[in-house]
């Protein structure tokens, strides 16, 4: 087991410290646990990739299939189960070990509780016990019948007198015998070749055993071949944490300045977005200006033209009207409603009566001459070279970067160190050697062990001969007997063949009195072992409750818990168990899990002063960051910003403006009142009247698409700008009040509570980077635990031995025993029979003779 040791010693190292993190979380002060709390949640560490760590493939495939041969063992398996139906006695068997681990006394087991025992052995194994009494009984009384049965044929008794007493049903009897044995015969062919295709399997799978010994040792050898490449690439990914953190630490300013940057942006950034919309808003409020006051000027001079073009049509119109042809009866209606109507053709809005915006355009662009969006421009870039500014003021720790390597690979230097202060490679070199050579001692054995089985095949099938040749007396006796009977025939007067089958028949009682009592021996025997062993050794080691025994703490002393790791690491303490270990095994777990290794060694001191290094934080320490060089607005920004709000814009009468904006151009919309006058025209007879009016109407289109038109989009544009300057100026000191507010919020966070922030963060960075080694050590303890020296050939051993002990060896034992008990039960019947039959076949001395 020394190379075990090795091998535990060297994969203990890399283990995760969850007790190391529990210390620190435990011994951290109870203010600055409070206080993480309420910072934010720090960024995921970057996961790193250490690839896969290299894979051992095993050939072992341990699953066994019997074939047709199965079903016998299902039948058999069934047999035991009536004659064996009690529950694996586990707590027995554990009482009985306890009591008796000084060795089994005489007298001990006079006690009471011994006493208990015996008695609940001998229940549990109450099915075997019956059936071991009828086969010694069997045994004994045989060779004693066979004995007296032929004493008394001796004296003309027991159908030793040669002569037959003619009956009526004599053909029927004959009949019934003939049958009755040839049934039996059957029976007893059918148990002979379910012994002899056990036996056949056990020599079949012999060649199986052997390849089973094979791939276990060759994934013996791959397990140990393949563990020190795992370890070493294990060591070797090391270098890969180590590169990220010195990555990181070049890169010191994007990364750290990022850190502090993203924690400051959220109050920065809004602050300044702000001012960068009130600086478009300025624009816009020129722009709007500008519109209100051209579009005011075309609105006054064109109103006026519209209403010396609106009063002339009006003047024209009036005298159409006048002419004497509108006095006609039929036509003055038409006339004087048309007349009633030119009123209408007027301005309704009064431009020239709204207050002149020429000030606050002044105003505004007085501020419009600073720009700015460039002085917050100047802001953004400022605060966006808080990295650069971090990059700077961090020069020590750029410059401590050869120090910081050298501690780093001085931990390499530890961890390779430490994974060669044992000798691993030569021991498990060491151990593929003793495997070699134990694989070449197991094959030198093969010769033997073919030599052995030959042996048993060769006596099994002598066993079978024996009731193979009571099988053949029987068959010749009944070919002989059937074919040679002569119904006319007389008892003495029978044939010679027929006689010679009657005496086949009796040979073969003769041999069955001879060779019985041997094959219920061997029965019997081979019954109670193989019985007993499958019932307490194999079905346990299938269901796994014989690790249930062998696990049971104080098994095997009352002062040593646990058994497998007293033996292992003579610390009985450790709560490892042999099921527990096959479980893991069997899930092809690695070796370190399946032993529990975790709780001999403890690596935290060594995790301490290597992987956790706390010299790393240490550098970190003078970390000294100043932004109070970064200015968010300067003071020309504020004074625009105030003059912006102080430039009149708020004070314009905007309802003023709308209130005659709603009112439109004219008094009725022209369109309408031209195609009135048309429809009113079409009413008067056809002449110079008619002409007259659809020329006004002509001219009135004209005028609305000349002066009104334009007017209207001119009314548009100032509804529009009105309405901006009106959303714009609405509480604009406020708004401005705001701005500057946030900003010099901002910027107090910048330049009395950036140190908290620096160091907030500084904190977060060297967590990152510690975070690096916390990602390796944790694949270290899960590549240990799943990938590193996988245990699967240790199940495999167990699972091979299963299949070699109980599935090969013990059902086909069973097996053998259950056809060649099933013959040898039969012979009882095949001797009544044959006797009877026998009587009808040979040849009487005398016979009954009947006179008339």
């Amino acid at each position: 087991m020394l190379w075990t040791s090795w091998l535990v010693l060297l994969l203990c190292w890399a283990a995760t410290g969850d007790e190391l993190q529990a210390d620190e979380r435990s011994g951290a002060p109870a203010e600055v646990r409070a206080d993480s709390r309420r910072q934010r949640t720090p960024p995921p560490v970057e996961p790193l990739d250490f690839g896969f760590v290299p894979a051992a493939v095993y050939d072992t495939h341990a699953y066994y299939e019997p074939g047709p041969v199965g079903i016998l063992f299902h039948m058999v398996h069934a047999f035991l189960y009536v004659i064996q139906p009690n529950p694996f006695p586990k707590d027995l068997i554990v009482k009985v070990i306890q009591q008796n681990m000084g060795g089994i006394k005489i007298e001990e087991w006079r006690k009471p509780e011994n006493v208990v025992l015996l008695l609940q052995w001998i229940y549990y194994e109450a099915g075997f016990l019956i059936c071991a009494t009828v086969g010694i009984v069997f045994i004994v009384l045989i060779p004693i019948v066979g004995t007296c049965f032929c004493v008394c044929r001796c004296c003309e008794n027991c159908g030793g007198e040669m002569h037959q007493r003619q009956r009526k049903n004599t053909d029927c009897q004959r009949g019934f015998y003939t049958a009755s044995l040839i049934t039996t015969s059957i029976f007893i062919i059918v148990g002979v070749f379910i012994a002899y295709a056990a036996n056949h399997n056990v020599s079949a799978q012999i060649k199986s055993t052997r390849r089973f010994i094979n791939t276990n040792m060759r994934d013996l050898r791959t397990f140990a071949n393949n563990t020190p490449s795992q370890i070493e690439y294990l060591t070797a990914q090391y270098a890969t944490a180590k590169n990220k953190v010195l990555s990181d630490l070049d890169n010191i300013g994007p990364l750290l300045g990022g850190r502090i940057h993203s924690q400051l942006e959220k109050q920065v950034v809004p602050s300044l977005d702000t001012a960068l919309r009130m600086a478009g808003a300025m624009r816009e409020t020129k722009e709007a200006l500008e519109n209100v006051s051209s579009s005011l000027e075309v609105l006054q001079e064109g109103t006026g033209k519209l209403q010396a073009s609106l009063s002339g049509e009006r003047a024209s119109l009036s005298n159409t009207l006048s002419d004497p042809a509108c006095t006609n009866g039929a036509v003055s209606h038409t006339c004087n409603t048309i007349r009633s109507t030119l009123s209408q053709l007027g301005v309704s809005a009064d431009y020239s009566k709204l207050p002149d915006v020429s000030h606050a355009l002044e105003n505004v662009n007085i501020v419009l001459k600073t720009d700015l969006s460039n002085i917050v421009q100047k802001g953004y870039s400022s605060f966006n070279d808080t990295p650069k500014l971090v990059k700077e003021q961090t020069k020590n720790i750029v410059s401590a970067l050869p120090r910081v390597k050298g501690m780093l690979d001085k931990i390499g230097t530890e961890i390779t160190s430490f994974s060669k202060m044992f000798p691993v490679e030569a021991s498990l070199a060491n151990f593929t050697i003793f495997l070699n050579d134990g694989q070449k001692k197991i094959e030198a054995y093969y010769p033997q062990i073919d030599q052995m089985d030959f042996y048993r095949w060769i006596g099994c099938v002598a066993v079978l001969c024996m009731v193979v040749l009571i099988l053949a007396f029987n068959i010749l006796g009944l070919l002989c007997g059937t074919c040679g009977y002569d119904k006319q025939a007389t008892p003495t007067t029978r044939g010679c063949l027929s006689n010679t089958g009657g005496n086949l028949l009796m040979a073969g009682v003769g041999f069955t009195f001879i060779f019985a009592w041997v094959l219920m021996a061997i029965v019997t025997t081979l019954f109670v072992v193989g019985g007993n062993v499958e019932k307490l050794m194999c079905e346990p080691l299938a269901n796994r409750q014989l690790f249930k025994i062998i696990d049971t703490p104080f098994l095997v002393h009352p002062n040593k818990k646990n058994f497998l790791p007293g033996m292992l690491f003579q610390n009985p303490n450790i709560d490892l168990t042999l099921g527990g270990m096959y479980r893991e095994c069997y899930e092809n777990n690695g070796l370190y899990h399946a032993l529990q290794l975790e709780t001999m060694f403890n690596i935290n001191s060594f995790l301490n002063r290597t992987v956790y290094n706390k010299d790393l934080s240490k550098v970190f320490d003078s970390v000294q960051v100043d932004l109070q060089d970064i200015t968010l607005l300067e003071q020309a920004g504020r004074d625009n910003l105030i003059n912006f709000a102080n430039s009149g814009v708020g004070h314009i009468d905007y309802e003023a403006y709308m209130a005659e904006v709603n009112r439109g151009v004219t008094t009725v919309d022209l369109l309408s009142f031209s195609t009135d006058l048309e429809a009113q025209a079409d009413q008067l007879p056809r002449g110079a009247l008619e002409n007259a009016l659809k020329g006004h109407a002509s001219s009135i289109r004209q005028i609305h698409r000349e002066q009104v038109v334009p007017l209207e989009q001119a009314m548009s544009t100032l509804s529009q700008s009105i309405k901006q300057l009106q959303r714009t100026s609405s509480d604009l000191p406020v708004k401005v009040t705001n701005i500057l507010s946030a900003i010099d919020a901002a910027e107090y966070l910048i330049t009395h509570n950036a140190s908290h922030v620096v160091k907030q963060e500084t904190k977060g960075y060297i967590e990152s980077l510690v975070g690096y080694f916390k990602q390796y050590t944790e694949w270290v303890k899960n590549s240990l635990t799943a990938e590193v020296a996988q245990c699967k050939p240790i199940s495999n051993i167990v699972d091979s031995m299963e299949i070699v002990a109980c599935s090969f060896i013990i059902d086909s034992v069973n097996t053998f025993w259950f056809g060649l008990g099933c013959c040898s039960i039969l012979l009882i019947p095949s001797i009544i029979f044959s006797v009877k039959l026998a009587k009808y076949y040979r040849r009487m001395d005398t016979e009954d003779v009947f006179e008339e």
